[in-house]
């Protein structure tokens, strides 16, 4: 299987530009309920994942927990505290899947570098929960409900 298969492309994901200000990136992130999103530079290079720890620690650390003061810091400029990895196009299913664990969404990048979209874990822990308990499946019960009648 393809990791085509999971994407959330890019024009369905919220993102932010690096050159965004922490204000940008909290209002962005209050409006889609999101505690950490990708960032990319204006040529739609993956440049890494902000979280809403990272804004904190930034408006904390530097700013004394003054959010006015720090409305204006540029996103490029703030120390990102964990490394969500993107991965390419090509990646394996088992590294996709590694890669998720420790991350809520998988970055995916093309050969040059360029976001094309996020995998969510959600979508890689139905997967192996479909492989794992293929019954459980919607399709399944439909097939389980004809043998019962056919019978």
């Amino acid at each position: 299987m393809n990791i085509l298969h999971f994407i959330t492309l890019k024009h369905e994901v919220a993102y932010l530009y690096a050159d965004y200000t922490l204000r940008q990136a909290l209002e962005k992130m209050e409006y889609h309920q999101y505690s950490a999103i990708p960032v990319i530079d204006r040529n739609g290079l993956y440049v890494g994942t902000i979280t809403e720890g990272d804004l904190l620690w930034e408006i904390k650390n530097h700013y004394s927990l003054d959010i006015k003061k720090a409305e204006n810091q540029l996103l490029s400029e703030i120390p990102r505290r964990t490394s969500n990895r993107a991965v390419r196009i090509g990646t394996s299913i088992e590294e996709l899947v590694a890669t998720s664990m420790n991350q809520n969404f998988v970055p995916v990048v093309d050969d040059r570098g360029v976001f094309i979209g996020i995998v969510k874990r959600k979508e890689i822990i139905r997967y192996c929960y479909e492989l794992a308990f293929p019954e459980s499946r919607p399709d399944s019960t439909l097939r389980l409900s004809v043998k019962k009648t056919g019978s």
